[in-house]
């Protein structure tokens, strides 16, 4: 690999790759590169590998293996314009395989030709450290160090390197763990775009909640929030706002359902059960009476805790999201839900939020998300997702849920359940 060549301003390589850009985009490459060729005190006629991770923000191991790989491993520290083109080209331009396959010889950090847990982890590290700048807090339960392992768990390594003692992840493997992390895959394919651009995969949603409330006792940390906004677009990731929270308002479906009316938007429900798994689900649609599934393709589960994964809809069916309020039938349990069958729920949560259940579901090509089918809650959080684009909806949705539905709150009250789950 160290004898590969710069590619000339006639190599079939750089001349293929122009042809993904225009000509206003390839003079301003050649700007871009002129400005940082300077910097490198080359006599601008390539740019350093300091300047080059300084300036799209990739220091240590990472930006090290990106300069390698943009420059084809020559190891000559040199990288050309033409070097820059051709990278890009297949980065930025290149179909689904080719910007597949540049991120997995990215993922290569130690340059050995195999992926292996530890290059993962180097990355994850980087991600969390020096691209997304979320740092360590001491006050949480679970170390950052934790956080990153739950990431790597989602990761399978199918393959051995002889006379090595690391499994490693075929192409296939990096694939599947891109499915269930789109937000690893996002940024991880937006590396050659400056810092503060946008960066796909970057954002973070900011989290509000109240002064008065510790902070220690949130489950949403950060990383889980960029880990579920990789689902997301971009107007969902400015606020979220805590509309619920168990330990604060109490585990009551009506006090729940009270918190979150208000809200018109999507929300982001996540359970802490009594095994101490993490995982929820997003709901594109409010939570409203039906008597049967609702909500659209924008649904999804995730688990946070001991793994990290997300799970989008398979199409195989429609039984998107349930909410249930006041019926009388044991055909319709009372409570809120995700995916699966009536009884055989991807994920709910029963009316007085004392107990629920998860099973394998095709809705979502789900898992279980908890240790056994059967949950007993510990906490219980909902977050409403702000969203930019559709902010003047709020005003059309007046109401409670248990307003809008007066009479289901007067039967409530008759048969002595309105505050059952208080």
């Amino acid at each position: 690999m160290g004898n590969a060549q710069s590619p000339s301003i006639n190599d079939p390589r750089y001349v293929s790759a122009t042809r993904a850009f225009t000509q206003k985009e390839l003079e301003d490459m050649r700007s871009l590169f002129n400005h940082l060729a300077v910097q490198s005190q080359t006599n601008a006629k390539c740019i350093s590998p300091s300047v080059f991770q300084s300036y799209f923000g990739l220091r240590g191991p990472l930006g090290e293996r990106m300069f390698d790989v943009v420059t084809q491993e020559r190891k000559d520290q040199r990288l050309t314009f033409e070097d820059l083109v051709v990278a890009k080209a297949t980065y930025e331009k290149g179909t689904k395989d080719e910007i597949e396959e540049f991120i997995f010889r990215l993922l290569d950090v130690s340059g050995d030709n195999f992926v292996t847990r530890s290059d993962l982890e180097t990355v994850m590290i980087a991600i969390f450290n020096n691209i997304l700048c979320i740092k360590d807090s001491q006050d949480r339960s679970s170390s950052h160090e934790d956080i990153i392992n739950i990431f790597l768990n989602a990761a399978k390594f199918s393959m051995h390197n002889e006379g090595g003692t690391e499994e490693t992840m075929s192409l296939e493997d990096f694939r599947n763990w891109c499915t269930h992390l789109p937000s690893v895959k996002k940024l991880l394919g937006s590396l050659l775009l400056p810092p503060g651009s946008g960066r796909p995969g970057s954002q973070i949603p900011k989290l509000l909640t109240s002064t008065a409330i510790d902070s220690n006792i949130i489950l949403l940390r950060k990383e889980y929030a960029w880990l579920i906004g990789g689902a997301l677009s971009q107007h969902d990731l400015e606020d979220w706002n805590l509309l619920y929270h168990s330990s604060v308002n109490g585990l009551s479906f009506n006090t729940f359902l009270g918190n979150i009316s208000n809200h018109a938007g999507p929300t982001v429900l996540i359970i802490k059960d009594q095994e101490g798994y993490i995982y929820g689900g997003y709901a594109s649609q409010p939570w409203e009476r039906h008597s049967d599934f609702y909500g659209d393709l924008k649904c999804y589960l995730f688990q946070l805790n001991p793994v990290a994964s997300l799970f989008r809809p398979t199409g195989a069916n429609n039984n998107l999201q349930w909410c249930a309020i006041n019926f009388s039938s044991e055909d319709i349990p009372n409570g809120i839900g995700f995916g699966g069958r009536v009884n055989h729920f991807g994920l709910f949560l029963s009316a007085n939020f004392d107990q629920g259940h998860t099973f394998s579901c095709t809705t979502f090509g789900s898992p279980c998300l908890s240790k056994t089918n059967r949950i007993l809650p510990e906490v219980i959080e909902c977050w409403g997702v702000t969203q930019v684009a559709t902010q003047d909806k709020h005003d059309t949705v007046k109401g409670t849920v248990l307003e809008r539905f007066k009479e289901d709150r007067n039967m409530l009250k008759m048969v002595g359940l309105a505050n059952s789950s208080e």
